[in-house]
């Protein structure tokens, strides 16, 4: 059983920061990339930003320069430094990450948490 657990969403400011967890556990052989979307109502999931594990980095267009990604591969956790918060980064955070098991160590598969809700308002 694998499970991502994530943290750190709440209310905040326009202008003001937040700093996303997501923390994984369970029988977990291998972690590939780390990322995190958001949805906000009415909208599709979208990519925020992504990191894999040669260290390589993506941002969707609306985040580059606020956002930051980084991750402890040995704690299995990711974060997302978010700066400058705006109203329209309001949404529901997912993080996901692209990991392989223990028992099927070749075999990659997608895996989310459960959703933190950021609302940037004031």
């Amino acid at each position: 059983q694998v499970q991502l657990v994530e943290s750190g969403g709440g209310l905040v400011q326009p202008g003001g920061s937040l700093r996303l967890s997501c923390a994984a556990s369970g029988s977990i052989f291998s972690i590939n990339t780390m990322a995190w979307y958001r949805q906000a109502p009415g909208n599709q999931r979208e990519l925020v930003a992504s990191s894999t594990k040669s260290g390589l980095t993506n941002y969707a267009d609306s985040v580059k320069g606020r956002f930051t990604i980084s991750r402890d591969n040995a704690k299995k956790t990711v974060y997302l430094q978010m700066n400058s918060l705006k109203p329209v980064d309001t949404a529901v955070y997912y993080c996901m990450m692209r990991l392989s098991r223990v028992t099927v160590a070749w075999s990659y598969s997608d895996y989310w948490g459960q959703g933190t809700q950021v609302t940037v308002s004031s």
